[in-house]
């Protein structure tokens, strides 16, 4: 059973830095792209980066040279550093293997 757990989430003020986490398990980690999402409040959900099993990196242009996406196979990690926070950033943030695996989420909260 596939299973990715989130956390790292949390109420920062603008310009401020968090880091996201996501545990994953039941899967070949090593093999599979990872993805964050992130979804705001009455919006859809939204893609925001993913890894690829070669280690190469994708953003979408609203958090581009502001967030980092890593991975750590050994651990069958994937990590989101945020910088440099938005109110705008404020969501709820998902690691996900498309199309099938989401976790439960983690809240992001961005202050002005």
């Amino acid at each position: 059973q596939v299973q990715l757990v989130e956390s790292g989430g949390g109420l920062v003020q603008a310009g401020g830095s968090l880091r996201l986490s996501c545990a994953a398990s039941g899967i070949i980690f090593g093999l599979n792209a990872m993805n964050w999402y992130r979804q705001a409040p009455g919006q859809q959900r939204e893609w925001v980066a993913r890894i690829r099993s070669t280690g190469s990196t994708n953003y979408a242009d609203s958090v581009k040279g502001r967030f980092t996406i890593s991975r750590d196979n050994a651990k069958n990690m994937v990590y989101l550093q945020m910088n440099s926070l938005k109110p705008e950033d404020t969501a709820v943030y998902y690691c996900a293997i498309i199309p099938n695996y989401w976790g439960q989420g983690t809240q992001v909260t961005v202050s002005s």
